[in-house]
């Protein structure tokens, strides 16, 4: 008895390549955000999409929304971080900053934004902090903490457990956590030789995925960034991402996008692909991108995962039942 494969959801919402995807807590809502202004959000379950967020003028790096889904942030290189009101798309807050922002999240409270800047044009890299139960700090563009990066810049952050540090990787391969409270930096580490492109944790926030243009993608402990496991590819990896339910790894990549036009653009050099966790071993790929991956997600249930890709659009895939039945031989 062959099951039915459900087929992708296609979301055709951006008019170029994509740059994050992130699904809300619970997992009803799948944000996109692209190199074009727009911000959009859908509805995961039949990719209906629900609304924009307008406003940027350039091109949007990151997205996150809050614990509740009150709140999305968005940071662009239009030199802005941007806080709307998730149901009814109005911004509710506007940081201007001195380059573009790389990278952007709300700590486990949703009263605690960072975000990151490039280093651009006589800039330096920052992390800034802003506490969003003092309007004042918004107001006058005043936050209640700002990190210096002078030597690499950071190209993926996201909040530790319990919002007590951040976890930075940055363009030299380098990865540090910094204390949200008093911006030490807590460790630091290098076991990537290239760009980190991504960082996502776990669930429980107990470990974090990187995604490295040296080709792998690598697992850590949250807590004291001990290097778990390597996930090795042939090629630039974007984004990783781990399971929910099973100890499952998605990673997404491709080559750069200034290398795209120099391959055949058939369907299937470009995939997403499937490691289990403990073994470091690959046991599946999904094809579908006309082009790099460049963000993978997984939905927080663990049933379909999604990937937004250099060709403009986002891919919802649900799992086929064989999927849930897999058992992985060592």
């Amino acid at each position: 008895m062959r099951h039915h494969r459900k087929k992708p959801i296609l979301l055709q919402g951006h008019e170029r390549s994509i740059t994050q995807i992130k699904y809300n807590r619970e997992g009803d809502l799948l944000f996109t955000v692209a190199k074009d202004p727009i911000v959009n959000v859908w509805y995961s379950v039949n990719g209906e999409r629900l609304g924009t967020y307008n406003g940027h003028t350039g091109a949007v790096w990151c997205v996150d929304a809050d614990w509740d889904t009150r709140h999305v942030l968005t940071g662009s290189a239009d030199n802005s971080c941007r806080l709307w009101d998730c149901e009814t798309g109005k911004q509710l807050a506007l940081v201007k900053t001195s380059s573009a922002v790389r990278t952007c999240g709300f700590d486990f409270g949703g009263n605690i934004i960072m975000f990151s800047t490039d280093k651009q044009m006589g800039y330096q890299c920052f992390v800034s902090f802003f506490d969003l139960r003092d309007p004042a700090q918004i107001e006058n563009n005043e936050p209640y903490m700002k990190i210096p990066c002078s030597d690499s810049k950071i190209t993926s952050a996201v909040w530790g457990p319990l919002g007590e540090f951040i976890i930075a990787g940055h363009e030299s391969g380098e990865l540090n956590q910094f204390s949200a409270k008093s911006g030490e930096q807590l460790s630091n580490i290098k076991e990537h030789t290239k760009q980190i492109n991504d960082i996502q944790t776990s669930r429980d926030m107990t470990m974090f995925i990187t995604a490295s243009k040296d080709n792998t993608a690598k697992l850590f402990d949250c807590t004291s960034l001990e290097h778990l496991k390597t996930f090795r590819t042939e090629r630039p990896v974007n984004s990783a991402a781990l399971s929910p339910i099973f100890d499952h790894v998605v990673l997404g990549g491709g080559q750069e996008a200034m290398d795209v036009t120099t391959t055949s653009t058939r369907i299937g050099k470009f995939e997403a692909r499937f490691f289990h966790l403990a073994f470091e071993e690959e046991f599946g790929r999904v094809k579908g991108h006309f082009g790099p991956i460049n963000s993978v997600a997984f939905h927080p249930d663990g049933k379909s995962y999604s990937s937004g890709g250099e060709d403009g659009y986002v891919r919802i895939h649900y799992f086929d039942p064989q999927y849930f039945e897999f058992e992985f031989e060592a």
